[in-house]
């Protein structure tokens, strides 16, 4: 099956970097929206996607988009959609999600009632049953409608992309794993210089970072609704994760990660190891207060934290005092800093180079970031290295 169209999803604000992921995995002819991007591919194509994808939320197979009005109207244009060509006789169904947002058709328990019957008057004729004992793979429908138009599609991760795997516990405040691997990527980090997290909670930065930095994709060790569609499905995903281990690289890098809290770091240590990634992270249980290296060019990616998560707003400001003192120190070092503290870059004592606007679940947060210098290229330091032996 060719020509298939897919929408990714994604964290409002992270559409950018998810495009940039897909061109990176060889998609062209992007169409990008609010919360989402789309594109067309073949059946190999949903299994990449859904593997290999750190910023998206879920994959989408896209069945329809048509404009409806009334009831009777999305009823009928729903019926007339190909679903046999997707849903098989024994297929669980449920129309699973529905959004109506300034459209006519605002009762989403109606829309998801009347999607529901019209796929199935659709099935039973195709199938030639008038029963669907709904035994078999899963195949979630969602309706969104924006403005009258409706889009059509059927899920097929399931579990949201931003599920690793390797969570098995998380502090009392995690970053969700999406955004954080979203903040690595917008950090221009590359595995020959330092990272660290001197919040790192439950390790979610660092862990994204070092599955990075090993080619590691996030959906390597998890499953996925649309595996189990068809044995052309199965096979793609089979010969996927197979290509995918066998890229996995053995590259020699250091992340630092570093807690005052004894109990995240633990945590963090047992989630590395889940990910393994715990050979190229090194925890250690630390005040911001005490962080400090002699290394230049590192990077700094953190959430620390912020009002509406774990201390009082006194507690917070006085926190971000010292890590402008503590950051500042560091020689020619580039720092990220996620936070819902709207005074952030007034207690940090610097204005950053620029901050964008990004949600960690239904949290408004901003990400804080400062550039430092590119570390010197090869050639440049082969260049300086012949002028003082000239000299």
């Amino acid at each position: 099956m060719k020509n298939i169209e897919l929408i990714a999803t994604c964290t409002f604000g992270l559409e950018g970097i998810l495009k940039e992921e897909l061109k990176k995995l060889g998609y062209e002819d992007l169409i990008t929206t609010d919360g989402r991007v789309e594109f067309k591919t073949d059946l190999k194509g949903i299994a990449i996607s859904n593997i290999w994808l750190r910023t998206a939320d879920r994959v989408l197979v896209k069945i329809a988009k048509f404009k409806a009005t009334t009831f009777d109207e999305l009823f009928e244009k729903t019926k007339a959609c190909d679903w046999e060509k997707w849903i098989t006789k024994d297929a669980r169904f449920p129309v699973a999600k529905a959004t109506s947002v300034k459209s006519k058709l605002f009762s989403k328990s109606d829309c998801q009632s009347i999607v529901k019957k019209a796929i199935v008057e659709k099935l039973k004729k195709k199938h030639n049953i008038n029963w669907f004992e709904e035994t078999g793979e899963e195949y979630p429908i969602f309706v969104n409608i924006l403005k009258d138009e409706v889009t059509l599609s059927i899920d097929s991760s399931g579990t949201g992309l931003h599920k690793r795997g390797y969570r098995a516990k998380g502090n009392e405040a995690p970053l969700k794993e999406t955004l954080a691997a979203a903040m690595v990527m917008m950090s221009r980090w590359t595995p020959d210089r330092i990272l660290a997290d001197p919040f790192c909670g439950s390790g979610t930065i660092l862990i994204e970072a070092a599955m990075m930095g090993k080619n590691i994709p996030p959906g390597l060790n998890r499953s996925f609704n649309s595996q189990g569609w068809s044995a052309e499905l199965k096979k793609a995903y089979t010969s996927v994760i197979q290509e995918a281990k066998e890229g996995i690289n053995q590259k020699e890098f250091r992340i630092l990660g570093s807690d005052i809290d004894s109990k995240a770091v633990s945590i963090a240590m047992s989630n590395a190891k889940i990910a393994q990634v715990d050979d190229v992270i090194s925890f250690q249980k630390l005040d911001v207060f005490e962080f400090s290296s002699s290394k230049k060019y590192g990077i700094i990616i953190t959430n620390p934290p912020y009002g509406e998560r774990l201390s009082t707003k006194e507690d917070v400001e006085d926190l971000y005092k010292i890590m402008g003192k503590v950051f500042t120190k560091l020689e020619n070092w580039s720092y990220f800093v996620l936070t819902g503290h709207l005074d952030f870059e007034r207690y940090f004592g610097t204005r950053a180079t620029k901050n964008r606007k990004l949600y960690n679940g239904n949290i408004l947060t901003y990400l804080y970031q400062y550039y430092g210098k590119l570390p010197p290229r090869v050639w440049e330091v082969s260049d300086s290295a012949k002028e003082k032996k000239d000299l």
